[in-house]
């Protein structure tokens, strides 16, 4: 029978998942998609053991047409030493991210196979380091008074000690402003507090000249910004020009007003807020500034349990500052943060892992559902927040569960949704998590 009659199917393994997946011979060389992992591969001519497999086609490389090493995903977990790939023969041929080709989706695969971007995770835990000993320490004492939202007080404290900032999409009401002033007295950081709204000015964030009676002369009076953790409450609610006035506080460290320049303390971390269920009166943020976050991390609702104990925690009307002066200790200093954001900046990234976050963020800028993908600012930020997780864990080396476990958070505002994607309803994290699987996850050896 020949092998491309319309009445015939070919069956192959999806080379990521492993997966049985069966098409139609009509697809046979071309692109498709396994409904299951979200891999593209070449189809076969023919199902693999009745002959041999479709050759390479021709504008591909001899590299290219090699049969593809695919790890289970079962081996990819908290193991620094992953056991070695398994080269699935006949398997087809992994082809690089091409928006242009054709992508066919394939018949449905089992629904027992877990993907590395998927699947939950235990850290990687080396050593009882110093860092190590203060990251848990400062979740033990945020937890006296806060109660849940690991992606929260996670991504916080990674974002500080990596020099970044963080943007917090969340309902009002789960305790943003509770958790910054609980990290600031943690940290011994001072704390301040703005709230945007429509008629903020930027002299209202940076401060303004003002003339001094007794010396007839002008000078700077601070605004709230110079302090060293600022909660920036329902930033998305003030104009561009406002939100312009926190761009070089952002990136420089420093405000400038009349030509002065005025340097901020350190460590200097901006925690903004925006509400995700009203547009009424707020103002997209523009691509500069979303940039110059490190995260985008979302809060939610806290299960039942976390919310039963939150109402037993705050359910007895104590003043919220006699709270945080009795029940939560200051364990640690501006200096010992700036010590320690240097120390994690020398964790070692292997080379295969720099490659790996490369691939990742480049493959943002062509993937079909993104007409805007991640700036190189962001492979720069997900490596040295790699470092500071890895850090936090004990490890003096980075892994790729470190990566994958942050790539969300680094990428999810940095790319831009097609108009046809945000039509058919397509969410940003399920596109970026389609395509994490997309790339093929490093090998690194623990020295």
């Amino acid at each position: 029978m020949n092998a491309n009659s319309p009445d015939t199917t070919i069956e192959f393994d999806c080379p990521a998942c492993q997966s049985r997946l069966r098409v139609p011979s009509s697809l046979a060389g071309q692109n498709a998609k396994c409904p299951k992992c979200g891999q593209i591969a070449l189809v076969p001519s023919v199902s693999p053991g009745d002959s041999a497999p479709a050759a390479a086609p021709e504008n591909m490389s001899s590299s290219a047409a090699a049969p593809v090493a695919a790890v289970p995903a079962q081996s990819i977990g908290p193991t620094v030493n992953p056991p070695e790939p398994t080269v699935i023969e006949g398997a087809g041929i992994l082809l690089p991210a091409d928006p242009d080709a054709p992508v066919h989706a394939l018949d449905d695969a089992p629904e027992n196979q877990t993907s590395i971007v998927d699947m939950p995770r235990e850290p990687v835990v080396g050593r009882d380091t110093e860092t190590r000993q203060l990251f848990e320490s400062i979740c033990d004492q945020i937890s006296k008074v806060f109660v849940g939202q690991r992606e929260l007080v996670e991504g916080t404290l990674v974002a500080l000690f990596s020099g970044g900032h963080v943007l917090i999409e969340s309902v009002p009401g789960l305790g943003k402003t509770l958790f910054v002033r609980t990290l600031g007295k943690i940290l011994g950081c001072d704390f301040g507090r703005i709230q945007f709204t429509a008629d903020l000015m930027p002299s209202d964030i940076t401060g303004a000249p003002i003339f001094d009676m007794k010396t007839q002369e002008f000078r700077f009076r601070p605004g709230p910004v110079f302090t060293q953790l600022l909660l920036a409450d329902e930033i998305n609610r003030s104009p561009a020009k406002t939100h312009a006035a926190l761009l070089e506080t952002m990136q420089e460290r420093r405000v400038t007003v009349d030509g002065q320049t005025h340097d901020l303390d350190l460590p200097f971390l901006v925690v903004a807020t925006q509400n995700p269920i009203e547009s009424e009166g707020t103002y997209n943020l523009p691509e500069a500034q979303l940039d110059r976050f490190l995260f985008k991390l979302r809060a939610d609702y806290p299960s039942e349990e976390q919310e039963a104990k939150i109402l037993m925690m705050h359910g007895d009307q104590v003043d919220l500052t006699k709270k945080l002066n009795d029940e939560v200790e200051t364990i640690s200093s501006p200096e010992q943060i700036l010590r320690v954001t240097d120390e994690s900046s020398r964790v070692r990234v292997e080379p295969v892992l720099v490659n790996y976050i490369n691939r990742i963020v480049r493959l943002t800028r062509q993937w079909p559902q993104f007409y805007m993908g991640a700036s190189p600012r962001a492979g720069i930020g997900l490596m040295q927040a790699a470092r500071t997780l890895a850090a936090f864990y004990g490890r003096d080396y980075a892994v790729p569960d470190d990566v994958v476990q942050l790539a969300l958070p680094t990428l999810r505002h940095r790319v831009m949704l097609t108009a046809e994607a945000e039509v058919e309803g397509q969410q940003v994290d399920d596109l970026l998590r389609e395509l994490i699987r997309r790339v093929e996850v490093p090998r690194i050896e623990a020295s």
